[in-house]
């Protein structure tokens, strides 16, 4: 079984969402072990929202059904769809994967884009209607800087959960099973995860 690691590495220099919290770590000598403080925001890195992300729904990282996040996915080439991804872009694409993972051009880049490609509301109720359970993407969100929140709104309110900021530099398009593991914050909106991908049959 092969294992590809889609997590960013999480450090003080990690790109963070404007206005958010900049990581900061300390690390202390206490006799024979060390002991460190971090500081960070729950959507700091590769990270997993909970519907409590948006103002109108209750359920926090600690409650999303873990099923979402394990299992059969598909990842997708999306590197040519322009800034929008729209429902269009999907068919043919997707058959029976619950969980969808969307690799754009932003896999490649270590800072924090000013522009990045998206998830359009048509695509949103597509997604909503086929019953998936997780949507990823490679970009810091699946809604433009100035988004309105309709994006998250839509698909969190509907029960499917989000991983943002992945790589999926070193992916191949196609099936694999999909773990993404945030903490267990109890009463949080979201949560760094470590996510992989693994690929049976190959070594």
């Amino acid at each position: 079984m092969r294992i590809l690691d889609i997590t960013r590495i999480l450090s003080e220099n990690t790109p963070v969402y404007p206005g958010d919290i900049r990581p900061a770590f300390r690390q202390e000598g206490q006799g024979w072990y060390r002991v460190s403080s971090l500081m960070l925001g729950s959507h700091t890195g590769t990270h997993i929202d909970a519907p409590s992300h948006c103002a109108d729904y209750n359920e926090t990282i600690d409650r999303i059904p873990i099923e979402n996040l394990i299992g059969g996915c598909r990842v997708i080439d999306a590197r040519s769809t322009g800034p929008l991804i729209k429902a269009s872009f999907f068919q043919g694409k997707m058959e029976t994967a619950q969980r969808i993972l969307l690799k754009t051009d932003s896999s490649v880049s270590d800072r924090f884009p000013s522009e990045y490609p998206v998830l359009s509301p048509d695509a949103a109720h597509l997604l909503i209607r086929y019953g998936t359970r997780c949507i990823g993407i490679d970009t810091p969100s699946l809604e433009p800087l100035e988004g309105d929140g309709i994006i998250h709104h839509l698909l969190l309110g509907s029960g499917c959960s989000i991983v943002e900021f992945l790589d999926l530099s070193q992916v191949p398009p196609g099936d694999y099973t999909l773990v993404a593991l945030p903490l267990r914050l109890a009463g949080l909106d979201g949560s760094p995860a470590r996510v992989v991908l693994l690929k049976n049959g190959e070594l």
